[in-house]
């Protein structure tokens, strides 16, 4: 398989539209080519490449931030002597002064397939600028490491936030470039872009099904530490919004979760009894652990670890990591009905709205896990309602041949 990337090194027609235009990057740690060249560092040294100028998502370009929620700021590139402008720093949006810089965008970042990832958001801010001040903007296309199954509710209208770009499920399955699309068609946007697609991606593949298994995985973010939780990460992020760890200050972060007051074989006993389907697809294991930092450093924690590694455990297509956490929430307040579980703070620039609302782009999951009348069914009739609708939205859109009826 060749990403993006690659075929835009290896391949110059790829690259005669560039001739005299000034050319800026977009990128990111996992901005690599298969030999573990940063793309910076590859696309400058291409001849007949004005490269003007790079930017750097959440967590730098460089991957120089190794926590959430902390911003970069703008410098020079010491070697090649041209400004790295942050996107998550004073501005997420790019300044009429940063856009002033470049003539052509290309953007190579690593996604996890999942709304809440901040880069889908950067793209579409991107774009939007773009195409207000006549940039063009090129995705040099990258695998979904999740594959292509579509699971959660839908971002509910007024709902947008960085973790919300559009009307997108939790879990989208496209790739940047073909989400690049999709938001140009739906916001009405009139620019110059194209998709440098990938050559040999099969998204139903096993056992990546979305991830080639013979390529090197570099985290996109500090916790995307492994295809395992780029698997989980749909669902587990929903733990950002409540006092539950998501495993952050330990060596496996968003791939368990846990709190120092939860009876877990209880946990445990009451989703299989209250949903078993939505078990289905990999394997639970009961544990401890205790964070370095983050929620309940230094305090032992029971917790849940979400194995998904072993192909004789883990089902692609049977998996659902959002119904699966969203469960998980749910046997917890049958447990301890007033167990303080939805966390108040700022998340990613939102003061007003509480973070899981923020998160899953409205109130519905937190109203059913609060509702003691609600069931199961009910989350899983709207949930589906806007998965069916999603699969067909998102099918003109698509630039990679499925061979799986399901996706």
């Amino acid at each position: 398989m060749k990403t993006g990337l690659e075929r835009f090194l290896d391949e110059r027609p790829l690259r005669e539209a560039l001739a005299g235009r000034r050319v800026a990057l977009l990128a990111h740690p996992a901005s690599l080519t298969r030999g573990l060249t940063h793309a910076l560092d590859a696309i400058s040294a291409l001849p007949g490449i004005r490269l003007t100028a790079a930017f750097g998502p959440q967590h730098g370009l460089r991957g120089d931030k190794q926590d959430n929620m902390v911003e970069s700021a703008d410098y020079t590139d010491p070697k090649l002597g041209i400004p790295v402008f942050s996107l998550y720093g004073d501005v997420r949006r790019p300044t009429p002064a940063m856009l002033d810089t470049f003539d052509l965008l290309l953007v190579d970042l690593q996604d996890l397939g999942c709304r809440i990832y901040t880069f889908v958001t950067t793209l579409r801010y991107m774009l939007e600028a773009a195409a207000a001040h006549g940039k063009a903007v090129w995705v040099l296309d990258r695998p979904n490491p999740a594959g292509r199954p579509v699971e959660g509710l839908a971002l509910r209208p007024g709902w947008e936030s960085f973790v919300g770009a559009g009307e997108l499920p939790m879990r989208h399955g496209m790739t940047l470039g073909e989400l690049g699309h999709w938001f140009i068609a739906t916001l009405g946007l009139a620019l110059e872009y194209r998709v440098i697609t990938m050559q040999g991606w099969n998204p139903d593949a096993a056992p990546g099904f979305g991830w080639p298994p013979d390529r090197t995985w570099v985290n996109p973010s500090p916790n995307a530490a492994n295809l395992w939780m780029a698997r989980a990460y749909a669902g587990t992020v929903l733990l950002e919004g409540t006092t539950l760890s998501e495993g952050r200050g330990t060596t496996r972060p968003l791939e368990l979760f846990g709190a120092p007051d939860i009876n877990v074989p209880r946990l445990l006993a009451d989703m299989r009894q209250m949903a078993p389907d939505w078990l289905q697809g990999c394997r639970l294991r009961p544990c401890w652990f205790e964070p370095t930092f983050h929620k309940h450093a230094g305090q032992l924690c029971a917790g849940v670890q979400v194995h998904t590694e072993d192909p004789l455990h883990y089902n692609h297509h049977a998996f659902r990591p959002w119904r699966l956490q969203a469960l998980a929430l749910k046997a917890l307040r049958r447990q301890a009905p007033h167990y303080p579980l939805w966390r108040d703070f700022s998340y990613e620039y939102e003061h007003d709205r509480l973070a899981i609302d923020v998160i899953n782009g409205g109130p519905l999951l937190r109203e059913w896990v609060d509702d003691p009348a609600a069931d199961p069914s009910d989350l899983d009739r709207l949930a589906a309602s806007d998965e069916a609708a999603w699969r067909a939205t998102r099918q003109p859109f698509l630039l990679y041949p499925s061979t799986d009826p399901q996706s």
